[in-house]
């Protein structure tokens, strides 16, 4: 909840933020007039009129002078130097320097030394300010968190999610790994802090690690083209080709929508193969012109890392990250998690109930999503991010290499209603903004069955992991952000309540919207060809091959292995009905195309809303590129007193016409083949009795040739 400061308050406010990024890392320095009672940290608030302001304070003893600093969290003002710190027996005195209005502390320390209290002036204005000693944020977060588990089941019960897994650091130390709920509901086993759990996107910020790793070798040059790296490497737009570089790859500035249905359960391509079909892939922004979340660009960093390390994008991580910081548990594949004895199966809510999903297995997309984990491990990964690249005395990563991963790189469009929230931006593998004057650095993570988020706050030292079996459920984030509110002392925000409401609302309007699905559709129509001409394989250089089977008279889609029947919508429009093994398909509407033969020739779906619909072209019969099937129809065939000559040369058919050059025949979805290079004039082949027969379509007329026997 946010307050109204007062004017008299507001000039401390405005001073504050004016010259806090001026004065951070100077301190006042003042002989002590006796031993040094107060050193060390200190915490506590101005009790300003409405607005109680949070300070954290240090005083330092050394080679008999008095220093220290104040940082004001709320105004993202860290480390500020003290003046004329003055300590007298129970008395201790300082102002804050170079503010204006000369903001002044007098206070007297309590008789166990745990405290200090006094006032507080500035510009003529007074207000009671008091300090504790000796906090260890360790030991707050501990105390915070006592009871918070009764929040989090209620809230596992509230949004119908099977368990969590919760880890806390503070102060590079372990405060909370616990697990609550199930990792599998029907057997009633409880999640652990070994559960292993899908972190999704998360992963993104292992593969930018590793770059960072290779540029700290001088492997990598952030801003070099691409190119340099992989020469073969080619967008469909010739700038962006030219000019993106590994940076642009990390930060989602591509020019690219998502394009996720080119990746999304397809195993069959390789790292390489899904670069390569790259360039087929249109863009919708220049390179650069705005921020676009894009798994592709990952998988590139992924196989970037590769071609510099000469070993795979798991061997790399392994090595570079999981190995030096004792993840021991944390893998690549969620094959490799059901080997173990503690692994939580995945989950989606349908319909108010909660079902079992399978395993999305996304191996080769790796870079972009394929960690699997647990938070005792994941705990261990946030250390290093909150200790300046180190996990205990041992450097994994160089402090200026582990700032730019942490760095805005791209704007997130989009201002927040909510005041406690900053705009967002995008770093390297991490979103970044500030939460209640708190900078913050997270990535969520979402597939199939699995929900995580990862929640550092860097000058704090504090970093929450949350874990979660449930698809796409705001849980994680939520605990985070309430885990957080209790450890800092926020108060008058609940972000829980406020989405269990949106979560009802949003139940009501989707079931309302689901209602009108149908006024849509346009009644009385049927399609222009009989089903079986619907049948066959379509064909998109980027996106593979989509796949049209028919049982009687109703259709089938299938792509990359995931398929869904087809209801007839409307004219040639067609529209997936729900697969309960596989629903990621479910309500899209493909539409069939006629070519000027009007054979059914192509097949467009909405699978990048924000381009052109994906056109899969027809593949003709593959007979027609069979050499023992295409056999059969070589030989002489008479046109009048001329004899044409038909012949097969590899997998496909020649046409001669006496004192014209040979003209090779192009198999067609119609059956028919078009002749290379001439528009408008095609072949036909048929069989009748044994005997075979031509016929050439003209744009002058349709002639009939018998084949000459032999």
């Amino acid at each position: 909840m946010s307050h109204r400061v007062k004017p008299s308050v507001s000039y401390l406010l405005i001073y504050l933020v004016g010259v806090a990024g001026f004065l951070t890392g100077f301190a006042g320095q003042v002989r002590a007039s006796e031993a040094p009672d107060v050193a060390g940290h200190w915490e506590g608030k101005i009790n300003l009129p409405g607005t109680p302001l949070g300070i954290d304070v240090d005083f330092v003893f050394q080679g008999g002078v008095w220093t220290g600093d104040i940082s004001i969290p709320m105004q993202n003002a860290e480390d500020l130097p003290l003046a004329e710190l003055q300590v007298d027996g129970g008395s201790v005195a300082f102002q804050i320097k170079g503010i204006p209005g000369t903001p002044t502390f007098k206070g007297t320390v309590s008789d166990d030394g745990k405290s200090i209290s006094g006032d507080f002036t500035q510009g003529g204005m007074s207000a009671p300010f008091e300090l504790k000693s000796g906090i260890d944020l360790a030991a707050k977060a501990t105390q915070a968190l006592d009871g918070f588990g009764a929040v989090i089941d209620q809230t596992l019960k509230d949004f119908m999610v099977p368990g969590l897994a919760v880890g806390v650091i503070a102060d590079d130390q372990v405060v909370w790994a616990k697990g609550f709920g199930f990792r599998d509901v029907d057997n009633q086993k409880p999640i652990t802090s070994k559960t292993l759990l899908a972190i999704g996107s998360c992963t993104k910020a292992f593969t930018t690690f590793t770059l960072a790793t290779l540029a700290d070798e001088g492997k990598l040059d952030w801003d070099k083209p691409v190119r340099s790296y992989l020469p073969d490497f080619k967008l469909y737009d010739d700038y962006a080709t030219l000019h993106i570089t590994p940076r642009d790859l990390v930060t989602h500035r591509s020019g690219l929508p998502r394009h996720d249905m080119m990746w999304y359960n397809n195993h069959k391509w390789s790292r390489a193969e899904f670069v390569r079909r790259l360039r087929y892939l249109e863009p919708n922004k220049e390179l650069r012109e705005t921020f676009q979340y894009n798994n592709l660009m990952f998988l590139t960093a992924g196989y970037l890392v590769e071609e510099l390390t000469g070993n795979t994008w798991e061997h790399a991580v392994q090595a570079r990250i999981l190995t030096p910081l004792g993840m021991t548990a944390t893998n690549f594949s969620v094959k490799d998690s059901q080997k173990t004895a503690d692994y939580a199966l995945p989950y989606k809510e349908d319909e108010d109930k909660l079902e079992l999903m399978h395993f999305r297995m996304i191996d080769v997309m790796g870079p972009a999503g394929s960690i699997n984990s647990n938070v005792e491990d994941m705990n261990r990964w946030m250390r290093v991010h909150l200790n300046e690249g180190k996990l205990g005395d041992k450097q994994i990563i160089k402090p200026t290499a582990l700032d730019e991963l942490h760095t805005p790189q791209m704007v997130i469009r989009g201002v927040p209603k909510d005041a406690e929230f900053s705009p967002n931006s995008y770093a390297m593998g991490w979103g970044v903004d500030t939460y209640r004057g708190k900078l913050r650095v997270r990535h969520g993570g979402n597939i199939d069955g699995f929900s995580a988020m990862v929640t550092l706050f860097p000058r704090d030292s504090l970093g929450i992991v949350t874990l979660a079996n449930k698809n796409a459920t705001p849980v994680p984030g939520l605990i985070a952000l309430a885990a957080a509110d209790r450890i800092f002392g926020f108060e008058g925000k609940d972000h829980i309540a406020e989405a269990l409401e949106k979560r009802k609302l949003g139940k009501e309007v989707t079931k309302e919207a689901e209602k009108k699905k149908g006024t849509r559709q346009i009644p009385n129509t049927k399609p222009s060809h009989p089903i079986e001409d619907y049948v066959g394989t379509y064909e998109n250089p980027g996106y593979g091959l989509l796949h049209i089977t028919a049982d009687g008279d109703k259709l089938t889609m299938s792509i990359h292995g995931i398929s869904a029947p087809l209801m007839h919508w409307h004219y040639d429009v067609f529209k997936c009905r729900k697969n309960p093994e596989d629903d990621a398909l479910d309500d899209i509407e493909i539409q069939f195309r006629s070519n000027e033969k009007g054979a059914i020739d192509s097949v467009r779906a909405p699978f990048e809303p924000s381009v052109s619909e994906i056109r899969f072209t027809k593949r003709p019969d593959e007979r027609l590129s069979d050499p023992v099937y295409l056999s059969r129809f070589v030989g002489d065939y008479q046109l009048g007193p001329q004899t044409v000559t038909v012949s097969l040369q590899g997998d496909h058919l020649l046409v001669t016409v006496p004192g014209q050059p040979s003209v090779r025949l192009i198999p067609d979805v119609s059956g028919e083949f078009n002749l290379e290079g001439l528009t408008g004039y095609s072949a036909a082949f048929t069989e009748k009795d044994g005997a075979i027969s031509a016929v050439f379509n003209q744009p002058n007329g349709v002639f009939e040739l018998k084949r000459v026997p032999k």
